[in-house]
């Protein structure tokens, strides 16, 4: 790996496109490094975790509407939307819009967590929708994934978004559109006109993260694929994009990030160097925000540790710096601690989840987030008893260099009224890769029957496994294989019109 110190250039200082960081990603996107077996099989894994989710979220509104959307855009040589028979297609750039907006709508696929925040995962519906369009293989398609995860974790481990309160899918457009080249086998300069058109044009607000979470939450990722898709196009027909994209004088990182004394540190593997990034991601046991997956396996211990769950009197809850202000009480959202809130929202108040998964060791990604489970009164009680508290301890474990020694957990002291205290904690999820039981194949195949029971054939689902276990030896044309279809009956449709 070699690390990229990234800082920002006056005009009449003419930075030389290699050393720009733009060009960098699309040097290490354009070349021609041996794909490692692990993560092979790691990008299958997450096909199959992007699956699971994608079809449980079908008939979920935000899904409905950007299926509909899509089919606004039918083409015959195009690609497949989830759900759908595979013969009906539409354009790709609208696949990757719906099919990206299912994986997203539930909060339930794989995360990395590092100077930013990411849903890596994100990467795959516009890559494999470009994939699909353009007739490529199985192995190209790997090549593209596993290209994108890289950059999108370096970036994440790089440069801070939140820091500005810019939306992480700031960094997922330069990762689609580098895996979407790598995948294309185009050439260095092409990627690197595709990588600045899209960050020029992905950059938004994390208001889409607080206050009232709305549905926009699921389509921001889709949003930055489909860009993505649109910028490769345009970078394929010759044309340029706004450059120096990050080193410019009014660049992203003058202008909007750490301005122009900054000074970044961005890692990247050298030219034909395996990618290996995507195998730092961890995916999620339960569908909620990331810091919350240690809290209900926290939660679920202590139901059993607390006896009488009415004789809490209050709970503190000492934590990272993410975890305290972004789904804590340190956000200061009102929002978060109301039972009539979105799903979207409670999702990222850990002061609910923590209560649901205290109250019922256990947690289900439709009927933990049910309007009477969110204002059940026992459930109020103790979620009103929550508080959240930064501790620089656990700062410090979340932004460790060690992926072994990084924590998002937290330390839990429940106070009973009789002023007995009991205490648990907990450095990082069960399921994560270093936890207590590390998601294998078996349990990503677990967690796609689990959530695609009754909605799709035991046909259907045992076709899918099958050809995506194969995805090595997917010959060209076939990526049509890892679409899933449902019974036309199952699908739900909106009944408000819009313009397409």
């Amino acid at each position: 790996m070699i690390l990229h110190k990234v800082k920002v250039y006056p005009s009449k200082i003419a930075l030389p496109q290699r050393e720009q960081l733009a060009w960098k990603i699309a040097e290490i996107a354009s070349d021609n490094a041996k794909l490692n077996n692990d993560a092979i099989e790691m990008s299958i894994n997450r096909i199959i975790d992007n699956a699971s989710v994608a079809i449980a979220s079908l008939n979920r509104n935000p899904v409905i509407s950007a299926r509909e959307m899509a089919k606004g855009h039918l083409r015959t040589n195009g690609s497949t939307l989830f759900g759908i028979n595979s013969k009906i297609k539409c354009d790709a750039e609208w696949a990757a819009w719906a099919n990206g907006t299912a994986v997203r709508e539930l909060d339930f696929h794989d995360t990395f967590l590092a100077a930013d925040y990411s849903h890596p995962g994100d990467n795959i519906p516009p890559i494999l929708a470009v994939g699909q369009k353009l007739k490529k293989s199985g192995i190209d398609l790997l090549r593209g994934i596993i290209t994108a995860y890289e950059v999108q974790v370096n970036l994440v481990k790089g440069i801070c978004l939140h820091k500005h309160k810019i939306d992480h899918i700031a960094h997922l457009g330069p990762s689609v559109a580098a895996g979407i080249g790598s995948m294309l086998k185009l050439n260095t300069e092409t990627i690197y006109q595709a990588v600045q058109q899209v960050l020029h044009v992905s950059i938004s607000t994390r208001q889409s993260r607080k206050g009232a979470i709305s549905s926009w939450k699921a389509y921001a990722p889709a949003h930055a694929g489909k860009l993505a898709i649109e910028a490769v196009d345009r970078a394929m027909r010759g044309e340029g994009a706004p450059s120096p994209i990050y080193e410019g004088e009014d660049s992203v990182i003058a202008r909007i990030l750490d301005g122009k004394k900054a000074k970044y540190y961005v890692p990247l593997p050298k030219k034909n160097e395996p990618k290996k990034a995507i195998l730092e991601t961890y995916t999620k046991e339960y569908s909620a925000e990331y810091q919350a997956q240690a809290l209900i396996d926290i939660g679920k211990k202590l139901n059993k540790r607390i006896q009488d769950l009415k004789s809490i009197k209050k709970i503190d809850i000492y934590t990272s710096h993410h975890t305290h202000f972004v789904i804590g009480t340190g956000a200061n959202d009102p929002q978060k601690m109301d039972p009539n809130a979105s799903r979207e929202t409670l999702d990222h108040s850990i002061m609910y989840i923590f209560a649901v998964a205290l109250e019922d060791a256990d947690w289900h990604h439709v009927k933990s987030y049910t309007k009477a489970r969110a204002n059940k009164k026992s459930t109020i009680k103790i979620w009103k008893s929550i508080t959240t508290h930064e501790d620089k301890i656990w700062t410090k474990k979340y932004h460790h260099p060690d992926p072994k020694k990084k924590s998002f957990g937290a330390r839990i002291v429940v106070t009973l009224n009789n002023g007995k205290k009991i205490s648990e904690e907990l450095e990082r999820a069960d399921a994560h890769p270093y936890g207590a039981r590390p998601f294998k194949r078996k349990d990503y195949i677990k967690k796609f029957l689990t959530l695609t029971q009754n909605i799709i054939s035991k046909k259907e689902s045992d076709r899918f496994l099958k050809s995506v276990q194969n995805l090595k030896k997917l010959k060209k044309g076939n990526l049509d294989k890892l679409n899933i279809e449902t019974s036309k009956k199952y699908l739900k449709n909106n009944n408000k019109k819009g313009i397409f």
